[in-house]
Protein backbone atom coordinates (compact mmCIF):
# COMPACT_ATOMS: atom_id res chain seq x y z
CA UNK A 1 0.00 0.00 0.00
CA UNK A 2 1.33 3.43 -0.97
CA UNK A 3 2.20 5.90 1.76
CA UNK A 4 1.63 9.67 1.82
CA UNK A 5 4.31 11.90 0.36
CA UNK A 6 5.71 14.20 3.08
CA UNK A 7 4.69 17.86 2.90
CA UNK A 8 5.44 20.78 5.22
CA UNK A 9 2.41 22.40 6.86
CA UNK A 10 1.10 25.37 4.91
CA UNK A 11 -1.23 28.33 5.04
CA UNK A 12 -4.90 28.36 4.00
CA UNK A 13 -5.25 29.07 0.26
CA UNK A 14 -1.59 30.08 -0.08
CA UNK A 15 -0.25 26.64 0.79
CA UNK A 16 3.54 26.41 1.19
CA UNK A 17 4.34 29.74 -0.39
CA UNK A 18 6.45 30.73 2.65
CA UNK A 19 8.57 27.59 2.44
CA UNK A 20 10.25 28.74 -0.77
CA UNK A 21 12.36 31.88 -0.97
CA UNK A 22 11.87 33.19 -4.54
CA UNK A 23 15.27 34.87 -4.30
CA UNK A 24 17.02 31.63 -3.38
CA UNK A 25 14.81 28.78 -4.53
CA UNK A 26 17.48 26.08 -4.58
CA UNK A 27 18.62 26.84 -1.04
CA UNK A 28 15.01 26.43 0.11
CA UNK A 29 14.77 23.08 -1.67
CA UNK A 30 18.07 21.97 -0.17
CA UNK A 31 16.74 22.68 3.34
CA UNK A 32 13.49 20.84 2.61
CA UNK A 33 15.38 17.83 1.26
CA UNK A 34 17.47 17.73 4.44
CA UNK A 35 14.29 17.73 6.52
CA UNK A 36 12.01 15.44 4.52
CA UNK A 37 14.41 13.07 2.78
CA UNK A 38 13.98 11.17 -0.46
CA UNK A 39 10.68 12.68 -1.60
CA UNK A 40 8.48 15.61 -0.62
CA UNK A 41 5.89 17.93 -2.07
CA UNK A 42 4.63 21.43 -1.58
CA UNK A 43 1.46 23.15 -2.70
CA UNK A 44 1.47 26.75 -3.88
CA UNK A 45 -1.80 28.45 -4.81
CA UNK A 46 -3.41 25.05 -5.37
CA UNK A 47 -0.62 23.63 -7.56
CA UNK A 48 1.31 20.56 -6.39
CA UNK A 49 5.09 20.63 -6.85
CA UNK A 50 6.88 17.32 -6.29
CA UNK A 51 10.57 16.85 -5.48
CA UNK A 52 12.85 13.83 -5.29
CA UNK A 53 16.04 14.06 -3.24
CA UNK A 54 17.00 10.40 -2.80
CA UNK A 55 19.42 8.49 -5.03
CA UNK A 56 17.26 5.40 -5.57
CA UNK A 57 14.14 7.34 -6.59
CA UNK A 58 16.25 9.64 -8.79
CA UNK A 59 17.66 6.63 -10.59
CA UNK A 60 14.15 5.27 -11.11
CA UNK A 61 13.01 8.58 -12.58
CA UNK A 62 15.91 8.44 -15.03
CA UNK A 63 14.44 5.33 -16.70
CA UNK A 64 13.77 6.71 -20.18
CA UNK A 65 11.25 3.98 -20.89
CA UNK A 66 8.96 5.46 -18.21
CA UNK A 67 9.96 9.10 -17.87
CA UNK A 68 11.22 11.99 -19.98
CA UNK A 69 12.49 15.52 -19.55
CA UNK A 70 9.75 17.94 -18.50
CA UNK A 71 9.87 21.34 -20.18
CA UNK A 72 7.89 23.64 -17.92
CA UNK A 73 8.13 26.54 -15.50
CA UNK A 74 11.45 28.40 -15.82
CA UNK A 75 12.53 26.41 -18.89
CA UNK A 76 9.43 27.61 -20.74
CA UNK A 77 10.15 31.18 -19.64
CA UNK A 78 13.71 31.15 -20.99
CA UNK A 79 12.29 30.21 -24.40
CA UNK A 80 11.66 33.95 -24.75
CA UNK A 81 15.45 34.22 -25.07
CA UNK A 82 16.47 31.02 -26.90
CA UNK A 83 13.19 29.70 -28.39
CA UNK A 84 13.28 25.96 -29.14
CA UNK A 85 17.01 25.49 -28.55
CA UNK A 86 18.53 22.26 -27.29
CA UNK A 87 17.72 22.59 -23.59
CA UNK A 88 14.34 24.30 -24.06
CA UNK A 89 12.75 22.31 -26.89
CA UNK A 90 9.60 20.33 -26.14
CA UNK A 91 9.74 16.59 -26.67
CA UNK A 92 7.70 16.75 -29.87
CA UNK A 93 9.65 19.57 -31.53
CA UNK A 94 11.84 18.35 -34.42
CA UNK A 95 14.24 21.26 -33.84
CA UNK A 96 15.87 19.38 -30.97
CA UNK A 97 16.92 16.37 -33.06
CA UNK A 98 18.17 18.52 -35.94
CA UNK A 99 20.30 20.73 -33.70
CA UNK A 100 21.54 17.80 -31.62
CA UNK A 101 22.77 15.87 -34.64
CA UNK A 102 24.55 18.96 -35.99
CA UNK A 103 26.15 20.00 -32.69
CA UNK A 104 27.04 16.74 -30.92
CA UNK A 105 29.95 15.73 -33.19
CA UNK A 106 31.72 18.99 -32.33
CA UNK A 107 31.35 18.37 -28.58
CA UNK A 108 32.18 14.67 -28.53
CA UNK A 109 35.19 13.35 -26.60
CA UNK A 110 36.99 12.52 -29.86
CA UNK A 111 36.63 16.10 -31.11
CA UNK A 112 37.79 17.79 -27.92
CA UNK A 113 41.52 17.19 -28.32
CA UNK A 114 41.47 20.07 -30.81
CA UNK A 115 40.09 22.33 -28.06
CA UNK A 116 42.74 21.54 -25.48
CA UNK A 117 45.51 24.01 -26.31
CA UNK A 118 43.13 26.96 -26.48
CA UNK A 119 41.49 26.01 -23.15
CA UNK A 120 44.89 25.65 -21.48
CA UNK A 121 46.40 28.84 -22.88
CA UNK A 122 43.43 31.04 -21.96
CA UNK A 123 43.47 29.55 -18.46
CA UNK A 124 47.17 30.38 -18.28
CA UNK A 125 46.32 34.02 -19.01
CA UNK A 126 44.08 34.17 -15.94
CA UNK A 127 46.73 32.51 -13.77
CA UNK A 128 49.34 35.00 -14.92
CA UNK A 129 46.96 37.79 -13.97
CA UNK A 130 46.56 36.24 -10.51
CA UNK A 131 50.30 35.75 -10.07
CA UNK A 132 50.92 39.40 -10.82
CA UNK A 133 48.55 40.83 -8.23
CA UNK A 134 51.24 41.16 -5.56
CA UNK A 135 50.88 40.83 -1.81
CA UNK A 136 47.72 41.76 0.08
CA UNK A 137 45.50 41.10 -2.91
CA UNK A 138 41.91 39.99 -2.51
CA UNK A 139 40.01 38.29 -5.33
CA UNK A 140 36.49 36.99 -5.80
CA UNK A 141 37.24 33.68 -7.55
CA UNK A 142 33.74 33.37 -9.00
CA UNK A 143 33.99 36.74 -10.74
CA UNK A 144 37.32 35.93 -12.37
CA UNK A 145 36.22 32.42 -13.30
CA UNK A 146 33.05 33.78 -14.88
CA UNK A 147 35.32 35.92 -17.03
CA UNK A 148 37.45 32.88 -17.86
CA UNK A 149 34.37 30.89 -18.82
CA UNK A 150 32.92 33.45 -21.23
CA UNK A 151 36.37 34.03 -22.75
CA UNK A 152 37.15 30.33 -23.21
CA UNK A 153 33.66 29.42 -24.41
CA UNK A 154 33.54 32.20 -26.99
CA UNK A 155 37.09 31.68 -28.26
CA UNK A 156 36.96 27.91 -28.33
CA UNK A 157 33.49 27.28 -29.70
CA UNK A 158 32.98 30.40 -31.80
CA UNK A 159 36.48 31.51 -32.77
CA UNK A 160 36.61 35.04 -31.35
CA UNK A 161 38.53 36.50 -28.42
CA UNK A 162 36.59 38.93 -26.22
CA UNK A 163 39.56 40.03 -24.07
CA UNK A 164 37.22 39.67 -21.09
CA UNK A 165 39.78 38.60 -18.49
CA UNK A 166 40.57 42.22 -17.64
CA UNK A 167 38.74 45.52 -17.77
CA UNK A 168 35.00 45.95 -17.26
CA UNK A 169 32.97 42.76 -16.90
CA UNK A 170 31.57 41.60 -20.23
CA UNK A 171 27.84 42.48 -20.41
CA UNK A 172 26.92 38.90 -21.34
CA UNK A 173 27.71 37.77 -17.78
CA UNK A 174 25.11 40.05 -16.22
CA UNK A 175 22.65 39.35 -19.04
CA UNK A 176 22.84 35.61 -18.32
CA UNK A 177 22.20 36.33 -14.63
CA UNK A 178 19.25 38.58 -15.42
CA UNK A 179 17.66 36.24 -17.97
CA UNK A 180 17.92 33.10 -15.84
CA UNK A 181 16.85 34.82 -12.61
CA UNK A 182 13.78 36.22 -14.34
CA UNK A 183 12.98 32.85 -15.88
CA UNK A 184 13.04 31.25 -12.43
CA UNK A 185 10.94 33.96 -10.78
CA UNK A 186 8.29 34.54 -13.44
CA UNK A 187 6.29 31.34 -12.73
CA UNK A 188 5.87 32.50 -9.13
CA UNK A 189 4.24 35.82 -10.05
CA UNK A 190 0.87 36.78 -11.54
CA UNK A 191 1.22 37.23 -15.29
CA UNK A 192 0.16 40.86 -15.19
CA UNK A 193 3.11 41.70 -12.90
CA UNK A 194 5.51 39.97 -15.27
CA UNK A 195 4.14 42.02 -18.15
CA UNK A 196 3.79 45.43 -16.53
CA UNK A 197 6.61 45.55 -13.98
CA UNK A 198 9.23 42.87 -14.62
CA UNK A 199 9.08 42.33 -18.37
CA UNK A 200 11.78 44.87 -19.16
CA UNK A 201 14.52 42.95 -17.37
CA UNK A 202 14.06 39.81 -19.46
CA UNK A 203 13.74 41.81 -22.67
CA UNK A 204 16.91 43.78 -21.98
CA UNK A 205 18.91 40.67 -21.08
CA UNK A 206 17.64 38.87 -24.16
CA UNK A 207 18.66 41.76 -26.39
CA UNK A 208 22.20 41.71 -24.96
CA UNK A 209 22.55 37.95 -25.32
CA UNK A 210 21.21 37.77 -28.86
CA UNK A 211 23.31 40.77 -29.91
CA UNK A 212 26.40 38.96 -28.61
CA UNK A 213 25.51 35.93 -30.71
CA UNK A 214 24.66 37.96 -33.81
CA UNK A 215 28.01 39.75 -33.57
CA UNK A 216 29.81 36.39 -33.53
CA UNK A 217 27.95 35.30 -36.65
CA UNK A 218 28.76 38.56 -38.41
CA UNK A 219 32.40 38.37 -37.33
CA UNK A 220 32.71 34.93 -38.93
CA UNK A 221 31.12 36.18 -42.14
CA UNK A 222 33.50 39.13 -42.23
CA UNK A 223 36.53 37.02 -41.30
CA UNK A 224 36.38 33.66 -43.14
CA UNK A 225 38.54 30.98 -41.55
CA UNK A 226 39.41 27.33 -41.95
CA UNK A 227 38.46 26.66 -38.30
CA UNK A 228 36.08 23.72 -38.11
CA UNK A 229 34.65 24.72 -34.76
CA UNK A 230 31.11 24.66 -33.41
CA UNK A 231 30.19 27.95 -35.09
CA UNK A 232 31.24 26.53 -38.45
CA UNK A 233 28.94 23.56 -37.87
CA UNK A 234 26.04 25.77 -36.80
CA UNK A 235 26.38 27.89 -39.93
CA UNK A 236 27.16 25.26 -42.57
CA UNK A 237 26.32 21.71 -41.46
CA UNK A 238 23.22 19.80 -42.52
CA UNK A 239 21.36 17.32 -40.35
CA UNK A 240 22.27 13.85 -41.69
CA UNK A 241 18.70 12.59 -41.19
CA UNK A 242 16.60 15.41 -42.63
CA UNK A 243 19.13 17.31 -44.72
CA UNK A 244 18.08 20.53 -42.99
CA UNK A 245 20.43 23.18 -41.66
CA UNK A 246 19.80 25.83 -39.02
CA UNK A 247 18.31 29.22 -39.79
CA UNK A 248 20.28 32.24 -38.61
CA UNK A 249 17.81 32.74 -35.77
CA UNK A 250 18.30 29.11 -34.71
CA UNK A 251 22.08 29.57 -34.86
CA UNK A 252 21.73 32.53 -32.50
CA UNK A 253 19.51 30.42 -30.20
CA UNK A 254 22.22 27.78 -29.86
CA UNK A 255 25.06 30.28 -29.46
CA UNK A 256 23.23 31.95 -26.56
CA UNK A 257 22.50 28.57 -24.98
CA UNK A 258 26.17 27.60 -24.75
CA UNK A 259 27.44 30.22 -22.25
CA UNK A 260 24.26 29.82 -20.19
CA UNK A 261 24.92 26.09 -20.01
CA UNK A 262 28.64 26.47 -19.36
CA UNK A 263 28.06 28.98 -16.55
CA UNK A 264 27.97 26.06 -14.12
CA UNK A 265 31.71 25.48 -14.65
CA UNK A 266 32.94 28.62 -12.82
CA UNK A 267 30.55 27.71 -9.99
CA UNK A 268 32.15 24.26 -9.82
CA UNK A 269 35.69 25.64 -9.92
CA UNK A 270 35.00 28.25 -7.25
CA UNK A 271 33.59 25.56 -4.97
CA UNK A 272 36.62 23.40 -5.70
CA UNK A 273 38.94 26.18 -4.54
CA UNK A 274 36.96 26.44 -1.30
CA UNK A 275 37.02 22.66 -0.73
CA UNK A 276 40.76 22.57 -1.39
CA UNK A 277 41.35 25.37 1.12
CA UNK A 278 39.40 23.38 3.69
CA UNK A 279 41.30 20.15 2.91
CA UNK A 280 45.02 20.91 2.52
CA UNK A 281 45.88 17.21 2.52
CA UNK A 282 43.93 16.91 -0.75
CA UNK A 283 46.06 19.67 -2.27
CA UNK A 284 49.23 17.85 -1.21
CA UNK A 285 48.08 14.57 -2.78
CA UNK A 286 46.94 16.33 -5.96
CA UNK A 287 50.30 18.07 -6.31
CA UNK A 288 52.14 14.78 -5.88
CA UNK A 289 50.17 13.44 -8.83
CA UNK A 290 50.71 16.58 -10.91
CA UNK A 291 54.43 16.58 -10.23
CA UNK A 292 54.68 12.89 -11.12
CA UNK A 293 52.66 13.18 -14.34
CA UNK A 294 53.65 16.64 -15.60
CA UNK A 295 56.85 17.42 -13.73
CA UNK A 296 58.22 20.88 -14.40
CA UNK A 297 56.72 21.15 -17.86
CA UNK A 298 53.39 22.37 -19.22
CA UNK A 299 50.10 20.48 -19.06
CA UNK A 300 49.48 18.53 -22.28
CA UNK A 301 46.36 16.80 -23.59
CA UNK A 302 47.76 13.32 -23.00
CA UNK A 303 48.26 14.14 -19.32
CA UNK A 304 44.52 14.49 -18.65
CA UNK A 305 43.79 10.76 -18.78
CA UNK A 306 46.59 10.14 -16.26
CA UNK A 307 45.33 12.62 -13.66
CA UNK A 308 43.03 10.24 -11.80
CA UNK A 309 43.20 12.05 -8.46
CA UNK A 310 42.48 15.42 -10.08
CA UNK A 311 39.50 13.76 -11.74
CA UNK A 312 38.39 12.57 -8.30
CA UNK A 313 38.69 16.13 -6.97
CA UNK A 314 36.59 17.41 -9.86
CA UNK A 315 33.89 14.76 -9.39
CA UNK A 316 33.74 15.19 -5.62
CA UNK A 317 33.43 18.94 -6.15
CA UNK A 318 30.54 18.29 -8.54
CA UNK A 319 28.89 16.05 -5.96
CA UNK A 320 29.10 18.52 -3.09
CA UNK A 321 28.51 21.77 -4.97
CA UNK A 322 25.84 20.56 -7.47
CA UNK A 323 26.39 23.65 -9.69
CA UNK A 324 23.59 22.51 -11.98
CA UNK A 325 21.16 22.05 -9.07
CA UNK A 326 18.47 19.81 -10.58
CA UNK A 327 16.39 18.82 -13.55
CA UNK A 328 12.74 18.15 -14.34
CA UNK A 329 11.15 14.81 -15.21
CA UNK A 330 7.62 13.76 -16.12
CA UNK A 331 5.93 10.41 -16.82
CA UNK A 332 5.75 9.55 -20.51
CA UNK A 333 2.07 9.95 -21.42
CA UNK A 334 0.12 6.80 -22.25
CA UNK A 335 -2.88 7.42 -24.46
CA UNK A 336 -6.08 6.83 -22.54
CA UNK A 337 -4.27 5.82 -19.35
CA UNK A 338 -4.62 8.20 -16.42
CA UNK A 339 -3.83 5.71 -13.70
CA UNK A 340 -1.37 6.78 -10.97
CA UNK A 341 2.35 6.23 -11.52
CA UNK A 342 4.04 4.12 -8.86
CA UNK A 343 7.47 4.92 -7.46
CA UNK A 344 9.73 2.93 -5.18
CA UNK A 345 8.01 -0.36 -5.96
CA UNK A 346 4.63 1.08 -5.01
CA UNK A 347 5.85 2.92 -1.91
CA UNK A 348 4.57 6.16 -3.43
CA UNK A 349 2.10 7.01 -6.15
CA UNK A 350 1.83 10.20 -8.15
CA UNK A 351 -0.59 11.52 -10.76
CA UNK A 352 -0.12 10.32 -14.33
CA UNK A 353 0.92 13.82 -15.43
CA UNK A 354 2.81 14.97 -12.32
CA UNK A 355 6.13 16.64 -13.08
CA UNK A 356 8.98 15.91 -10.67
CA UNK A 357 12.02 18.05 -9.87
CA UNK A 358 15.15 16.10 -8.94
CA UNK A 359 17.04 18.03 -6.25
CA UNK A 360 20.72 17.15 -6.53
CA UNK A 361 21.52 18.75 -3.16
CA UNK A 362 19.75 15.75 -1.66
CA UNK A 363 20.59 13.06 -4.21
CA UNK A 364 24.32 13.79 -4.21
CA UNK A 365 24.54 13.61 -0.41
CA UNK A 366 22.24 10.66 0.18
CA UNK A 367 23.46 8.93 3.37
CA UNK A 368 22.16 5.61 2.02
CA UNK A 369 24.93 5.84 -0.59
CA UNK A 370 27.70 7.95 0.91
CA UNK A 371 29.45 7.39 4.21
CA UNK A 372 30.11 10.84 5.71
CA UNK A 373 28.19 12.49 2.87
CA UNK A 374 29.33 16.02 3.76
CA UNK A 375 33.05 15.13 3.81
CA UNK A 376 35.27 15.94 0.82
CA UNK A 377 36.82 12.62 -0.22
CA UNK A 378 38.13 12.48 -3.81
CA UNK A 379 39.09 8.81 -3.32
CA UNK A 380 35.43 7.73 -3.45
CA UNK A 381 35.19 9.24 -6.94
CA UNK A 382 38.04 7.22 -8.38
CA UNK A 383 38.42 3.82 -9.99
CA UNK A 384 36.46 0.90 -8.61
CA UNK A 385 34.94 3.00 -5.82
CA UNK A 386 33.40 5.34 -8.38
CA UNK A 387 32.30 2.49 -10.65
CA UNK A 388 30.38 0.90 -7.78
CA UNK A 389 28.32 4.01 -7.05
CA UNK A 390 24.69 3.84 -8.25
CA UNK A 391 23.89 5.67 -11.46
CA UNK A 392 21.47 7.93 -9.61
CA UNK A 393 24.30 9.86 -7.92
CA UNK A 394 26.13 10.55 -11.20
CA UNK A 395 23.47 12.75 -12.82
CA UNK A 396 25.43 16.01 -12.56
CA UNK A 397 24.67 16.82 -16.21
CA UNK A 398 21.10 15.58 -16.38
CA UNK A 399 19.95 12.31 -17.89
CA UNK A 400 19.71 10.35 -21.10
CA UNK A 401 19.24 11.90 -24.49
CA UNK A 402 18.41 15.29 -22.96
CA UNK A 403 21.48 15.52 -20.74
CA UNK A 404 23.82 18.48 -21.24
CA UNK A 405 25.30 18.23 -24.73
CA UNK A 406 28.40 20.08 -23.53
CA UNK A 407 29.24 17.76 -20.64
CA UNK A 408 32.45 16.43 -22.22
CA UNK A 409 33.59 19.96 -23.02
CA UNK A 410 32.77 21.06 -19.46
CA UNK A 411 34.64 18.14 -17.88
CA UNK A 412 37.74 18.78 -20.01
CA UNK A 413 37.67 22.51 -19.26
CA UNK A 414 37.23 21.86 -15.53
CA UNK A 415 40.08 19.35 -15.55
CA UNK A 416 42.38 21.76 -17.37
CA UNK A 417 41.55 24.64 -15.03
CA UNK A 418 41.78 22.55 -11.86
CA UNK A 419 45.09 20.97 -12.84
CA UNK A 420 46.69 24.32 -13.62
CA UNK A 421 45.23 26.09 -10.58
CA UNK A 422 46.43 23.40 -8.16
CA UNK A 423 49.82 23.13 -9.85
CA UNK A 424 50.60 26.83 -10.13
CA UNK A 425 48.97 28.95 -7.39
CA UNK A 426 48.28 28.96 -3.66
CA UNK A 427 45.17 30.38 -2.03
CA UNK A 428 44.46 31.77 1.41
CA UNK A 429 40.92 32.42 2.63
CA UNK A 430 40.11 36.04 3.40
CA UNK A 431 37.65 34.78 6.03
CA UNK A 432 39.03 31.65 7.68
CA UNK A 433 35.59 30.90 9.14
CA UNK A 434 33.73 31.10 5.82
CA UNK A 435 31.10 28.36 5.40
CA UNK A 436 29.69 27.44 2.02
CA UNK A 437 26.49 29.29 1.27
CA UNK A 438 24.95 29.22 -2.18
CA UNK A 439 22.42 30.99 -4.30
CA UNK A 440 21.70 31.03 -8.00
CA UNK A 441 19.22 30.40 -10.79
CA UNK A 442 20.02 27.92 -13.55
CA UNK A 443 23.23 27.33 -11.60
CA UNK A 444 24.19 27.65 -7.95
CA UNK A 445 27.40 29.24 -6.74
CA UNK A 446 29.20 30.17 -3.51
CA UNK A 447 28.08 33.49 -2.04
CA UNK A 448 30.60 36.12 -0.88
CA UNK A 449 33.62 33.82 -1.05
CA UNK A 450 36.91 35.73 -1.34
CA UNK A 451 40.53 34.61 -1.29
CA UNK A 452 44.11 35.79 -1.56
CA UNK A 453 46.17 34.25 -4.34
CA UNK A 454 49.89 34.00 -5.03
CA UNK A 455 52.27 31.88 -7.13
CA UNK A 456 52.77 28.41 -5.70
CA UNK A 457 55.51 28.28 -3.10
CA UNK A 458 57.74 25.45 -4.31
Amino acid sequence: MSQPIPQPPGLPLLGNIKDIDPNNTWSSLKKLSEKYGEIFQIKVLGKTLLFVAGAALAEELCDEKRFRKFVGGPIVEIRYTVHDALFTAFDNEPSWGIAHRIISPKLSPSALSDSFNEMRDITSELLEKWKGLGVNNKITPLGDLNRLNIEATTANLFGKRLNALTGPEHPVIKAMEDATSEALKRPTRPGILNSLIYGGKLKSATKTLRSYAAELVQYRKDNPTDRRDLLDALLTAKDPETGKGLTESEVIDEIVSMPIGSSTTPCLLTSSILFLLQNPEVVATARQELDAVIGGGELQYEHLSQLKYIEGVMRESLRLSFPAPGFNIEPIPKEGDKSPVLLGGGKYQIAHNQAVIIVLAGVNRDPEVFEEPLAFKPERMMGESFDKLPAGVKKWFGNGKRQCIGKHWAVQFAMVALAKIIKEVDFEAVDADYKLEQDGWFNVRPVDFQAKVKPRDI
